[in-house]
């Protein structure tokens, strides 16, 4: 087994749509129904697939999110990532080292509906793996 996308219900697409692409996703096509929703299917350049789909249904109002913490994207330079999404005019935090000197790098980003990114470079070492 395998995940292979997670979705974010958006309250503005096209706003949505442009953070994401400023952030590096792939626009893979539309889905459009009849009354009016879509879902958006993108990916990062690296993968194979879509691994993130935007649903938009105008008439259920705007987003509210409940109970959803994060989700995190790695990235080959924090440093330069943060340096494109600011010139794009995005607003990631300031650079954070959670697990010390030898940890990953990390910093965060806020979509345009209140969902969090984590933005993780690994050291040189690679990724923590668990017990």
């Amino acid at each position: 087994m395998k995940t292979i996308l997670f979705a974010l219900r958006v309250s503005d697409l096209e706003r949505s749509l442009a953070f994401y692409k400023s952030i590096g996703y792939v626009d893979l096509g539309t889905v459009p129904f009849e009354d009016g929703s879509s879902l958006v299917w993108l990916r990062l350049p690296d993968e194979s697939a879509v691994s993130l789909e935007l649903v938009h249904r105008p008439t259920d109002g705007p987003v509210e999110i409940r109970g959803f913490e994060h989700f995190a994207i790695e990235v080959a330079s924090l440093a330069e990532t943060i340096d494109r999404l600011t010139e794009a005019g995005l607003q990631p935090g300031e650079p954070e080292v959670p697990g010390g000197a030898d940890g990953p790098k990390t910093s965060w980003i806020v979509d345009p509906d209140g969902y969090r990114i984590e933005l993780v470079e690994w050291p040189p070492s690679g990724p923590a793996t668990l017990g």
